[in-house]
């Protein structure tokens, strides 16, 4: 299903413009593909992304989810439905950030009611109360506000917002708690790595669950090959330095930046 359906998003909702009565979604894609990244890269997966996010990185891969959103609504049944149609049994809910949706607390109980595999992609600010079997976990790291040299709109808007709402750590330690886990950094430069091994560290104490250095994946930032280039070499050794793993984007090692991949 391809983007549809213009809206304004000032904050963490979409607009409910053509909202259908009933259970339903913002949805901006909703396609099979291979899972690209972390622990499950390479595994077919049907993807479900929902348009609108309560953060606003700068680099944000999924531009059309979050500074501005386009989406469809879709009814849950037909949701459903549409999943069902492809031959996977991994499902990937994504966004944008899909938990700021009541709905997809919904979405993710009538999945594992069908003995699908769920995937939440996740800036770990909420916690679902639902059953999930991987929260991919990102917690966005301060490379990532938009500060007004680097926001996509110019204008600064989101920086403070951003930087006050992008570290939650009851809620992530309440999601390493609840589920399966992978905590995924988007790393820009080396100068992220005092960053995430401080959060690693607080989230190890606050946590009842072990956090294992191979449940910490650093990825590059990159929303095409040649920014991948630039990046995922550095990327590759700091995980070696730190014992980390290292996640690749397999979409765009392949595909590029297309959409729907």
């Amino acid at each position: 299903m391809p983007v549809s359906s213009d809206v304004d998003d000032t904050d963490a909702d979409t607009t409910r413009v053509g909202q259908p009565d009933g259970d339903a979604l913002p949805i901006n894609e909703l396609f099979v593909s291979l899972q690209g990244e972390g622990k499950l890269a390479g595994v077919p997966s049907v993807f479900v992304r929902t348009s609108g996010c309560n953060l606003r990185c700068w680099f944000c891969d999924s531009y059309h989810t979050s500074w501005e959103p386009t989406h469809a609504w879709m009814g849950l049944d037909e949701i459903l439905a549409e999943i069902e149609s492809f031959d996977a049994d991994h499902v990937v809910l994504t966004g944008g950030e899909p938990l700021i949706h009541d709905t997809s607390t919904v979405l993710l109980r009538e999945l594992a009611d069908r003995g699908y595999h769920t995937t939440v992609e996740t800036n770990g600010t909420i916690v679902p109360d639902a059953p999930v079997d991987l929260a991919s976990i990102s917690p966005k790291l301060e490379s990532s506000t938009p500060t007004p040299d680097r926001d996509p709109k110019g204008d600064g808007e989101w920086a403070e917002k951003h930087e006050n709402r992008r570290i939650d750590l009851d809620a992530l330690a309440t999601l390493v708690d609840r589920h399966g886990f992978q905590l995924k950094f988007v790393v820009t430069g080396r100068e992220d790595m005092a960053e995430i091994e401080s959060l690693v560290a607080d989230l190890r104490d606050a946590a009842n669950m072990p956090i294992y250095d191979d449940d910490v994946l650093l990825m590059p930032e990159g929303q095409t090959r040649e920014q991948l280039d630039d990046t995922r070499e550095l990327v590759a050794d700091l995980a070696l330095e730190h014992g980390y793993r290292y996640t690749p984007r397999i979409h765009v090692d392949l595909w590029n930046d297309a959409p729907e991949k």
